[in-house]
């Protein structure tokens, strides 16, 4: 089967390596380079964050969690299993992602930062983007992909003769390809500094002044973050203040931290994942979607993969 994906983000990576692990012959094509990503930017840690639906995000998830946790232990490169500490305020119940999680446990008083009673202990997935995505792009061509850069405004100009499906992992850019007003823009703000020796992600998603987390990396950390709905993709110099106050909050080892740089990246929003087979308006290969995951691209990226390949290996039977 001759497959052509649109995207080289997360998704249409990830959707890649798994239909070249089917036996599929696979076209890559994509407006920008890998560096020009939502995807390349993001702090990437595994944490359903903004996307639905609930069930669906569970199940792909814990696949996800599954793949790269198994490529942590390979030493994959950028990822890693990060010790992580969710804030809280009030007792947290029992989150819709700890069934993926192997172990979560309430967090010690010692293990809490001044002003926080509650806390959740955990160990996820956190993947550098500039390493992995490279890293992931190589093993697709390495199994035969070929990447092309290109810039389409419908499906109907991907199809050729020998084409067999067209996969749709175009994220943002689905909401004028193919006409779903549904995507809107996730306006996300993050901040990479110098890491003062942190080694433990911790968030407060609740925190007065806005979403509060901190990923550390090998050679910095993440400060986050935004959840607007905006096109804007101008650095915001007050957010990026108010950014590093309520990090150092949940983490006073930042004060020691220099800002390197200011960054601002476009989520692809919607309700719900689109993860499902479509159709052209006319006849010609089958149609797949795979986009819309909101604040979660890493986080169910392997699990929207293996959907995808499952929907195309029994249309195919």
């Amino acid at each position: 089967m001759q497959v052509t994906v649109l995207g080289a983000g997360i998704a249409g990576l990830t959707t890649t390596a798994r239909l070249l692990a089917a036996g599929c012959r696979v076209r890559v094509v994509a407006a920008a380079p890998i560096e020009a990503s939502t995807s390349y930017l993001a702090a990437a840690v595994w944490f359903p964050t903004h996307v639905g639906p609930a069930d669906r995000v569970s199940d792909w998830g814990r696949r996800t969690y599954d793949v790269l946790a198994e490529q942590a232990a390979r030493g994959i490169p950028g990822v890693v299993m990060r010790e992580s500490l969710a804030l809280y305020r009030e007792p947290p119940a029992k989150p819709d992602w700890a069934d993926a999680v192997r172990g979560v446990r309430a967090a010690t008083a010692a293990e809490l930062p001044q002003g926080y009673q509650y806390g959740l202990r955990f160990v996820v997935p956190l993947v550098e983007m500039p390493l992995y995505l490279p890293w992931l792009a190589k093993r697709v061509r390495a199994d035969g992909a070929e990447l092309y850069r290109r810039r389409i405004h419908s499906l109907g100009e991907l199809v050729e003769d020998g084409v067999d499906a067209i996969v749709n992992c175009s994220g943002l850019a689905a909401r004028e390809l193919v006409g779903d007003e549904s995507v809107y823009p996730v306006r996300g703000q993050i901040a990479r500094v110098t890491n003062p020796g942190l080694t433990m992600s911790v968030r407060d998603e609740d925190h007065p002044a806005g979403r509060a987390y901190v990923h550390p990396r090998a050679h910095d950390c993440i400060l986050g973050g935004t959840l607007e709905h905006s096109w804007d993709t101008r650095v915001n110099l007050d957010t990026a203040q108010s950014i590093l106050r309520r990090c150092r909050d949940v983490a006073p080892a930042l004060a020691e931290a220099t800002v390197i740089e200011h960054v601002v990246g476009l989520r692809p929003g919607r309700p719900t994942v689109r993860l499902e087979e479509g159709t052209l308006d006319e006849p010609g290969p089958r149609i797949l979607h795979n986009y819309g995951h909101g604040g979660a691209g890493i986080t169910i990226s392997w699990g929207c993969a293996d959907e995808v390949a499952s929907l195309l290996g029994r249309s195919a039977s």
